[in-house]
């Protein structure tokens, strides 16, 4: 991701967020829309404020105007995207007729392997995270916290709060290594082996709890 001077703070260029009035929030959101469309077109390589105010259709002196630097607008385009991710997730699972939560699992998965909805780009993402968690932490802990109600709510209603967020954190745990295993090496195969013992070791989860 580029570092150059147009990535400067706002404290340094002297421009300052919207104040959060109806009209700037509107404008912040279209321009997080278009910055969005970009990033999951083109991913996070070379990514600076002047290539984001060029798909926004803007300058980047009125970027930060509503973003506290080119840090700020990636992390919030990348939760956007995910929020995208989640949105499709949630209506594969609303179109199931009924299900148990192996069922539910095994309809996500299509979803989350969608190259299309920025997958690559949320990859490059947690490999920032691991790169320098100093500046890119958030991005790695903000997608847990995203991820993590959707997950519980494909739990059974009835199981305790701590047995779906054990069961939860591991579904989340084990499809993100799938994802990353598929991405750098293309083992179609092992993935959807790996995705058969998920999906196996999920029913007697569920069996044991009826």
């Amino acid at each position: 991701m580029s570092t150059s001077a147009d990535d400067a703070s706002p404290e340094r260029t002297g421009y300052r967020r919207s104040a959060g009035s109806p009209r700037g929030e509107a404008r912040r959101r279209d321009l997080l829309e278009r910055v969005t469309d970009d990033l999951a077109a083109n991913g996070l390589v070379d990514f600076s404020l002047r290539r984001a105010a060029r798909a926004a259709g803007t300058t980047h002196k009125v970027l930060l105007y509503h973003f506290d630097g080119a840090d700020d607008l990636l992390r919030q385009a990348v939760v956007r995207l995910r929020e995208r991710r989640i949105g499709h997730v949630e209506a594969a699972v609303a179109a199931l007729p009924d299900g148990t939560l192996a069922a539910r699992v095994r309809a996500v998965w299509p979803v989350l392997m969608d190259a299309e909805s920025g997958l690559r780009v949320l990859d490059q993402a947690i490999g920032l995270t691991m790169y320098d968690p100093g500046r890119y932490g958030p991005l790695g802990r903000d997608a847990s916290q995203q991820y993590r109600p959707t997950l519980l709510a494909l739990c059974p209603p009835d199981w305790t709060d701590e047995r779906k967020g054990q069961v939860a954190e591991m579904i989340l745990a084990v499809l993100r290594g799938f994802l990353v295993e598929w991405l750098t090496t293309g083992d179609t195969s092992g993935v959807d082996a790996g995705l058969v013992a998920l999906v196996r070791a999920l029913e007697r989860e569920e069996a044991a709890g009826a």
